[in-house]
């Protein structure tokens, strides 16, 4: 502790020199505050001793210094000041509350505890619904070179959740100080449908922003016959866009993409006109809220994922070369985009579906996303795909960008099954009761008939329940309601209780989790 103190004070900055040291200095501190300090949040910074510590029950960021004052922007901060000895010295203490006040700082003071924009870079979405999973994350991704989204949440997510978007800004830098992770990450403001969505991620600080234009998508269009398809392409909204019948079917046939495989993908009329009726709305509302977000922050300041995932039915590949052409002459510039696949991309199980059929299409995807400026393809609903990892992987690599959130969900549930059997109970039994309202916005197929009522299970048998595909959806899709239920007063309280309590399991658990998503791709 002394040799840190001494260089921090000669002028120092960053974390200690090995993890030996910072355990010496965490565990000096702890026990001059009777507080449990992490030793991977403790660095010099800006001339203060910086840590995480968990202090009388709450988290706390804790600044040591040799003067009187807390580090830069010190009018800023909202902090109670103490003293302390360490033996060699007596030293002012600032104890800072994990406030949106003291994030929104902490993010200035520190630029790498705000989020980056990732372009060019490999990356993989970790959503947290619980705001406690960043630490668990970091884990996983560190030295991996892969940039996580760890502020990712969508509006439903938030709405579900009882979050606004700066609570998840806020959770997630809270959580990469604590980690101490300076590699830099990602805010994905997820599914937005409208400019006040928008609005509301742009004041909390997002990055990234993925537009849903789902609801403006004609899934009838896949089978119209001729003379209903004529109609409803003559039908389309010409003005916002920037078109007209005529143009649009002067450019049959002229915009296509070599295949791997030597053959070459080009829209011709009557497949222009399909794609057309299927997705010109939803490319004109796309184009609308991106020009939304150019006024916000100007162009090169943010960046744009297009998510056109959750419609009924499968985005064919002329499809896609038709969104991604009329984006482009529309001067919307994107970083990924996210297919519906063929098959089912459902809630937090493996994939189903014929995965020949996926590996071809995606062939297809990946050569129109190198086409159109080598953007990435998105796989939302990502989590616990693991036979199409290695497929991915082995096609797209770093261009592949998966989407989690849910899961991370599922793995705090894990924790408790084993460590707080009683409380993993009454989550099931309510979950059980919830599943068939809560499960309508989702493409899901669990059979509630198979997920057993919690009182017929030994403990030793809880976290089984979490390896099953009928329980595993049960579960994830009635999170909303468990965080919620009595106004969070009946779960939500016990739950992020229990996790703090056992906050190592359940790093532990998230980080082996979430590294059996990323093994493919490093291996690639």
């Amino acid at each position: 502790m002394e040799s840190f103190w001494h260089r921090m004070t000669q002028g120092r900055q960053g974390p200690p020199a090995d993890v030996q040291e910072a355990r010496r200095v965490a565990d000096t501190l702890s026990a001059a505050l009777d507080a449990k300090v992490y030793p991977d949040s403790v660095a010099a910074e800006a001339g203060a001793l910086v840590a995480m510590a968990r202090y009388q029950g709450n988290r706390v960021l804790v600044f040591v210094t040799a003067g009187e004052e807390p580090p830069s922007a010190a009018d800023m901060w909202q902090v109670c000041r103490t003293t302390i000895n360490l033996g060699f010295a007596e030293v002012a203490v600032f104890l800072a509350p994990c406030s949106d006040v003291n994030a929104a700082v902490i993010r200035q003071a520190f630029p790498w505890a705000g989020p980056q924009m990732i372009a060019g870079r490999p990356s993989i979405g970790l959503g947290d619904r619980l705001g406690l999973a960043t630490p668990g994350h970091v884990r996983a991704v560190r030295g991996t070179g892969y940039v996580p989204m760890l502020a990712q949440q969508s509006i439903r997510e938030m709405g579900r959740t009882g979050r606004q978007p700066q609570d998840v800004m806020d959770d997630a830098t809270w959580g990469v100080v604590q980690a101490g992770f300076r590699d830099g990450f990602g805010a994905d403001a997820d599914h937005l449908k409208t400019d006040h969505d928008i609005y509301r991620c742009a004041e909390a600080g997002f990055t990234f922003y993925t537009i849903d234009p789902g609801d403006h998508v004609n899934n009838a269009a896949d089978n119209l016959d001729a003379g209903a398809l004529a109609d409803a392409f003559n039908a389309l909204p010409w003005d916002a866009l920037e078109s007209s019948p005529a143009d649009a079917q002067a450019s049959a046939g002229k915009v296509g993409v070599g295949l791997p495989d030597g053959r070459r993908l080009t829209l011709d009329e009557p497949a222009l006109a399909r794609a057309a009726v299927k997705y010109g709305r939803a490319v004109a509302h796309t184009a609308a809220l991106y020009r939304h977000l150019v006024e916000r922050f100007g162009r090169g300041w943010f960046e744009l994922e297009v998510s056109v995932d959750e419609t009924d039915s499968p985005t064919t590949p002329e499809q896609h070369l038709y969104v991604a052409a009329e984006l482009a002459r529309m001067g919307v510039q994107w970083v990924s985009l996210a297919p519906r696949f063929v098959g089912r991309f459902e809630k937090g199980v493996d994939y189903i579906g014929d995965l020949a059929d996926l590996e071809r299409t995606f062939i297809e995807h990946l050569a129109i996303a190198r086409a159109f400026g080598n953007y990435k393809i998105s796989l939302h609903s990502g989590s616990d795909k693991f036979s199409v990892y290695r497929m991915a992987a082995r096609h797209g690599g770093e261009r592949v960008h998966v989407k989690t959130a849910g899961t991370s969900y599922l793995e705090a549930l894990r924790v408790l099954a084993g460590c707080e059997p009683s409380l993993f109970r009454d989550i099931l039994a309510f979950a059980r009761d919830r599943y068939e309202t809560d499960k309508a916005t989702y493409h899901v197929s669990a059979d509630l008939a198979k997920v057993p009522p919690p009182e017929g299970l030994d403990d030793a048998a809880l976290a089984a329940l979490l390896d099953d595909f009928d329980a595993r959806q049960v579960l994830h899709v009635t999170y909303g309601s468990v965080l919620t239920a009595d106004d969070g007063a009946r779960f939500r309280g016990r739950l992020l209780e229990a996790l703090r309590t056992h906050e190592e399991a359940y790093e532990e658990a998230l980080a082996r989790h979430i590294s059996r998503h990323l093994a493919p791709f490093l291996e690639s």
